[in-house]
Order: structure tokens, then sequence, then C-alpha cells
């Protein structure tokens, strides 16, 4: 019998935990160790975010859906992985601090045949002053921060409809951020509830990105197809900014925030800052700080791991130059290349290098966004690691049969501009590949006819269904393996 373990719950680790199960039946052991008791589906803490959602609506209870399928449980964190064992003759473990189950604290080692990292990032709100809950701005990365969001706007809707004029100021709360597309939604869906509030009128609404253009979303932006013509992703965003009233401040590094002030350096050096009633700040990513340990107990964390504490994998690292990346530096198998039994999928690798251009300010700020991992290629991810793990168990091998680099597989986006099945509105867009490959597609860097977008009411249908979908998907219910990710 193989023991596979899955560190993390989230999009990819579910997945691939789900998939691992199914695929190997009741031969082999999977164990999922995750800190959270409940699963979110996070693209939907959006609408928990302005009230049109309760939190109870995105999450479920992980335990039981595990134990239907035969899938281990263990509500605990990961703190170190030894894949080799350790001098005294055990195998692989990881080590592990419990968070729930009546053991909260204790510690204890879970032995492994294959492991999959799928931790997840670190929410790092502590790498800019003031940043998060913990701070003076939202955030809709949990239900919970999203709930406590939807609490401040309906006092501040209040407000506005006693007289009182508010400023609302959404983003990224950093030069390295990702995840623009996440704080877009929320930009948009607060623009709809005021209107629907009757209070719109009485707000000013600001993007603050780190993006060098309005569209960049991390990936470069993008060429698409719309009503039968060729744009960008940056014509695309600007007359959707323009037409909802909403003004935009791009190239910024958030370097401060304060109970009503945001404080921000751009790419020129210049400093700015913006008074705010509300603000919504998405924080940057890193690894959850997970180590790593040798058979004799010495420290190999740094050749496991990246600087930013996400795990290497079967990609380029050697550092090149902007002008020499390719689509050949993103990895296939998410395998590690030290350890044929150790993986890591969604956020949880560690990209060769960012898609969008890396920049800093002229006093050295870096100031670009790191790439989107979130969401449908998560899930890809993870389905492709199932298989691979179940092939090298069954066949003996190490060396993994199928590949998903995201610079050959798509994905779909389904961005909400408003809630409601009359009149709201959604941006649908395909982008194919997701990292653009220059060679294959010299002109644009993606196939066009696969990457368009169009903005309707069309959309927000497409949306919620696909809300419904997961949810039922992520329950394990019959027949969820037949929904595609």
């Amino acid at each position: 019998m193989a023991n596979v373990v899955v560190l993390g719950g989230g999009v990819s680790g579910h997945t691939a935990a789900a998939f691992l199960k199914r695929w190997l039946g009741k031969q082999h052991r999977v164990t999922v160790v995750t800190p959270n008791a409940r699963w979110n589906w996070i693209p939907s803490n959006i609408w928990v975010g302005v009230g049109k959602m309760k939190k109870e609506q995105v999450l479920f209870d992980l335990a039981p859906v595990y134990r239907k399928v035969g899938i281990e449980y263990e509500q605990a964190k990961g703190l170190a992985i030894h894949p080799e064992g350790d001098a005294e003759g055990a195998g692989p473990f990881v080590e592990v601090e419990y968070t729930g189950q009546g053991r909260e604290g204790e510690r204890t080692r879970i032995p492994f045949d294959y492991l999959v990292n799928a931790t997840g990032p670190k929410l790092k709100f502590e790498a800019t002053e003031g940043l998060g809950p913990g701070g003076f701005s939202e955030s809709v990365c949990t239900a919970d921060h999203a709930a406590h969001g939807a609490e401040h706007l309906e006092r501040l809707i209040d407000a506005m409809k006693r007289g009182e004029r508010k400023t609302f100021v959404i983003g990224t709360g950093h030069g390295t951020c990702t995840c623009q597309g996440a704080a877009f939604e929320y930009l948009f869906n607060i623009d709809y509830v005021l209107r629907e509030r009757g209070v719109r009128e009485q707000a000013d609404l600001i993007w603050l990105s780190n993006e060098y253009e309005l569209g960049d979303f991390g990936m470069g932006g993008a060429h698409l197809k719309q009503g039968g013509f060729i744009t960008n992703t940056k014509i695309f965003t600007e007359s959707l900014m323009a037409e909802r009233g909403v003004r935009w401040i791009t190239r910024a590094h958030v370097s401060r925030v304060t109970e009503r002030e945001i404080f921000y350096e751009l790419l020129d050096g210049t400093e700015g800052s913006l008074t705010y009633d509300f603000t919504m700040l998405i924080p940057p990513f890193s690894g959850v700080g997970l180590r790593a340990f040798a058979k004799d107990g010495s420290d190999i964390s740094e050749k496991l791991f990246a600087p930013n504490g996400f795990m290497r994998v079967d990609a380029d690292y050697t550092g090149k130059p902007y002008d020499q990346w390719s689509a050949d530096d993103w990895p296939k198998t998410y395998q590690s290349p030290l350890y044929p039994h150790l993986f890591a999928c969604g956020i949880a690798f560690a990209p060769p290098h960012p898609i969008s251009k890396p920049m800093k300010s002229v006093k050295g700020t870096p100031i670009s966004p790191t790439p989107p991992r979130t969401g449908m290629p998560s899930a890809m991810m993870g389905k492709l690691v199932a298989p691979n793990i179940v092939a090298m168990i069954r066949k003996g091998t190490e060396r993994p049969e199928h590949t998903s680099s995201m610079a050959e597989i798509g994905a779909a986006c389904v961005a909400s501009t408003g809630s409601s099945f009359l009149k709201g509105s959604a941006v649908s867009m395909t982008v194919f590949p997701i990292v653009p490959d220059f060679r294959k597609y010299p002109k644009y860097g993606r196939d066009l006819n696969l990457t368009f977008g169009e903005i309707g009411l069309a959309g927000h249908w497409i949306k919620y269904i696909l809300h419904r979908m997961f949810l039922y998907k992520a329950k394990l219910k019959p027949g969820w393996y037949l929904i595609p990710e």
C-alpha cells in the first residue's frame, strides 16, 4: 500500500486528493493535511464582501466529505518535509502541528511515499505597514475577511444615504502583488451595489494597482477578439473603468496604510497619497514557511524552496534576462528535480519568472505583478499531478507521463461586475495559452481563435452557475468528476 499525502485542501490540493482517491481506490491511502476545517470557494468571496451572499454559502465542512470517499483527513499545518526520512531509519515523513480535532498544538509525523505540496500562499499583509484586517484595510482573501468588509460597506452606505460623500480605494497593496482579478471584481461589485442602493453619486471609486497598464492582470495583458475586432485588455479595461466612472492609478507600490490615508510610490519615483473611507488592497503572497531537512538532519530548505518560500519544480530557475525568457522555462509536471516523490501544484510551486515584464522604480522598488496561478490553472495542475502519481505507483517509475505547462494550457475567467439575475454583468474571458508563446504565436503570443472577451448579463448567469457547479464538485457529490476544471 502506498501512502500519498497532500498538504493543503484548497482548489489544487482538494482536486489532486479527490482524483488520487478515485483512481487509486482502497488499495492505497490518500491523506489530506490542511489547517482549515472548512473548504472555501474563494471566487465567491467577492459576493460575500458586498453582502450578496452569506459566508455560509461559500463554505462547507471537509471532514464528512473526505470520510464519504475514504480520504484520510488531518486538520493540521505542515511544518517540515523530510523527503529522505531520518538517521534512525524512518522513511519520508512530514512534520505537522494540529490546529483542530481536539489536538490543537500537538505535533506528529505523517509518513508518505508521495507528497503533493498544495499549501497555497501565505497572505503577507505584514509586507506593507497597516495593510489588512489586522491593520486598516479590508480583504476578500477569506470568507471571514469578506464578511467583515460587507459590514463596513453597509455602514458607509447608511452614511451616504444621509448625504455623506465617501471614497473607496480598491486594488493591490504592494508592488509585487498578484490577484488583480479579485480586486477588479470587488471594485465593480461595489460600484454595482452603490448604484443599486441609490448612492453611487455620493462615492468616489479609485483603482490603485501595481500594473504597468490597466488590464495587465499579471499576465502581461493580452490581445483578444471582441465583437469581431482585435483589441487588447488595456483598452477593454480602460473602457469599463471610464464607463463606470472609476479613476485609476497604476504603476504604484503601496508603502503604508494608515486609518484614513494610503501612501504610495510610482515607477517614476514620485510619491503620493490618497485619503479614503474604505479600502480593499490585495496583499502579496509568499510560501507558507515550510522547511525541509535531509536524512542527517541538515537543513535543505534553500535547495527545495525558492527564496519566496514556494517549492522548486521542473522549471528553469537560471535567472535568464527578460529578453531570453521563453515558454519552455515553465514547469510541465510540477515534480521536484531533487526528489521524484515530491510535487508542488497551484500557488505552492515557484514560477521561474514573472509573466509581466519586471520593473523597478527609480528608487529600486519592484513594481510589477507576479504571475497569477489561482482558480482554473490551480485545479488543472492538481488534476495533472494525480494521474502522474497513480502511474508512478502502479508502474514503479520515477518519470511522470503527463504534462500541463501554463504555456500549453488556457484559462477561462468569469469576473463579476455586478450580481443580479436581471441587471448584473460579468466579464467573460479566455486566454490561450496562459503564458504567452511568441515562437508559436509570433504576433501576439497567444492564439486569438481561443483568446477573447465579452461583458454582459449572460456572463453573470455563467458566473452563478459555476458557483453552484464547483461547490457541487468540491463536495464530491455523484458525478463530480464529470464537471471539468
